[in-house]
């Protein structure tokens, strides 16, 4: 049996001892999991669901928290502390995780968050993290088709809108004029495929493309004029360029949403605008 460092392994516990459950790590021999960490009326025999890392001593050790992220993962995680080798990120377990300096794309600020690629280290086989992750990008085509849902994590801000890592495994791209929310960095959340070019290029949208139903674009249109204190200046006679310039949707689904908010009394229509109603 061989376990996997930095994953979730299910393993046999083989001994109680004071400080804790000895489990069977097969050629790794036995790990400890700590009394802390051991579950109640856990009994030699039980398997568990547990994490395994290197403690402080570099030995092999199980938890049962739930780290923020896993080897072979990308996150966004806060800088914890720093000291002459690199930083340490809060990834949730009692050992930080380290990013040296030389996987930093910039000096690393204590407070702060950054988007990294957590990996095992070649050469010392410790869990250690890259914010350069380019490089941990898929650059094989991905099998997408439109309109398929993905799970993103926003990684950072362009020109062009926001990157975004697509399944933990592809690099994405959403455009500002196709954005009616607020987005940060670290922000996950469902999206759906609007296209792969060519290049191999992922273009992503935070709607159903087309919005399949006009429910869906009516809760998206009230939400984008409450982020806009509360009103916006197109109304159901706007060129039909400019409600597609703004919501990548035709203008009969623009005005289909329209009425159905205000048949809720949702919003106040006006000669320059919409305005959603106060609560």
């Amino acid at each position: 049996m061989s376990i996997e460092l930095g994953k979730f392994n299910r393993l046999e516990v083989v001994k109680q001892v004071d400080f804790g459950m000895y489990l069977d790590g097969g050629e790794e021999g036995e790990i400890l999991l700590p009394t802390r960490y051991v579950p109640e009326d856990c009994k030699v025999g039980d398997w568990l669901n547990v994490f395994l890392y290197l403690d402080n001593e570099e030995r092999l050790i199980a938890t049962t928290l739930t780290p923020l992220v896993q080897v072979g993962e990308f996150a966004c995680l806060e800088v914890a502390w720093i000291n002459q080798y690199g930083a340490f990120l809060n990834w949730g377990l009692m050992k930080d995780l380290f990013v040296p300096f030389s996987e930093q794309k910039m000096k690393m600020q204590v407070g702060k968050k950054y988007v990294i690629h957590a990996h095992l280290d070649d050469e010392s086989y410790r869990i250690v993290a890259s914010a350069k992750v380019d490089r941990y990008l898929s650059k094989e085509p991905a099998d997408y088709n439109q309109g398929d849902e993905v799970d993103i994590l926003i990684w950072q801000k362009t020109d062009l809108g926001f990157k975004a890592i697509v399944d933990n495994k592809y690099s994405g791209l959403l455009y500002d004029s196709e954005i009616f929310q607020q987005l940060h960095t670290g922000d996950r959340l469902k999206a759906f495929i609007k296209q792969v070019r060519e290049d191999g290029k992922i273009d992503l949208i935070l709607q159903k493309p087309g919005f399949g139903k006009v429910d869906d674009f009516s809760k998206t249109l009230l939400q984008h004029i409450l982020d806009n204190g509360g009103k916006i200046a197109l109304t159901d006679k706007s060129p039909a360029e400019d409600i597609y310039d703004a919501f990548g949707v035709s203008k009969k689904t623009f005005k289909k949403a329209v009425g159905d908010l205000y048949k809720k009394r949702l919003v106040v229509l006006h000669e320059d605008g919409i305005e959603a109603v106060s609560s």
